[in-house]
């Protein structure tokens, strides 16, 4: 396993790599190139689009009016900035906060593929239409065509088979539109269900049916180990209800796992 000062070693190099980049436009117009910055060992990674305004200026994440909206928001959560990494889909600000163009996002691909290698979190969460478009193609995850579409993603958890992703609200959103603050809240202090293992995992006979090879992977990736708050089992287990040990996640009583247990 790569110890903390040798991914501290690549981090710097890549983060050099991030800030002398010319692979497009972009560079012409940026003050500062932007590169992550965070927990270099956390199991949550945060992507939004692109810096703005003044973190081009100041060459620091998220320190606008988005960035302390995004701040209250996993704060609500019992998350911080030092628990967390966050990155954008972006390096560079786009000129007049247009639209992100298709060559620009490939040209900073393979930046974001490299944090996401070696940060290598559990759960990523792309902020926007945007990076969740591009955090879901790039783990060959079905993704919205268009900003309309979006609101389908928002709150669901995805899993690849290596990666999980859940899409959420830009912080600029509320921003935009104020009404959308309670959503974005309700969908932000999941990260307290996600920033954590199901406290009954361990005896969940979940666990045992998949090590038995009777269950998929994806039962415990999306629920036991990912949004256990989803699942019906433990609401039961919560209120103190009975429930057979073949039932899945989702409440579907399956008999042929009977034989497993």
């Amino acid at each position: 396993m790569i110890t903390i000062e040798e991914k501290q070693k690549q981090f710097d190099i890549l983060k050099t790599s991030i800030l002398n980049c010319r692979q497009c436009d972009l560079a012409l117009t940026r003050t500062n190139a932007l590169p992550g910055d965070g927990n270099l060992e956390a199991r949550l990674m945060f992507v939004a689009q692109a810096p703005g305004e003044r973190e081009d200026q100041e060459a620091c994440l998220f320190i606008g009016p988005s960035g302390q909206i995004f701040d209250q928001l996993i704060k609500k959560a019992g998350l911080s900035r030092s628990s967390i990494y966050l990155t954008n889909l972006l390096k560079c600000t786009l000129p007049k906060c247009r639209k992100p163009k298709t060559e620009e996002i490939s040209a900073c691909q393979t930046f974001l593929k490299q944090e996401i290698d070696l940060i290598d979190p559990d759960i990523i969460f792309p902020l926007g239409f945007y990076a969740s478009r591009s955090l879901l193609h790039l783990n060959d995850l079905t993704s919205p065509q268009d900003k309309k579409d979006f609101e389908q993603y928002m709150g669901q958890l995805f899993w690849s088979g290596k990666k999980k992703v859940y899409p959420l609200p830009h912080p600029t959103s509320i921003l935009h539109t104020p009404e959308n603050k309670p959503l974005a809240e309700h969908l932000y202090v999941k990260l307290n269900v996600l920033s954590q293992v199901c406290k009954w995992y361990p005896l969940c006979p979940m666990k045992r049916l998949f090590k038995k090879g009777a269950i998929k992977e994806s039962w415990i990736q999306l629920y036991c180990t990912g949004d256990w708050g989803s699942c019906t089992r433990y609401a039961l287990e919560a209120r103190g209800e009975y429930h057979p040990d073949w039932m899945l996640p989702d409440g579907t009583l399956d008999e042929n796992l009977k034989k497993w247990l």
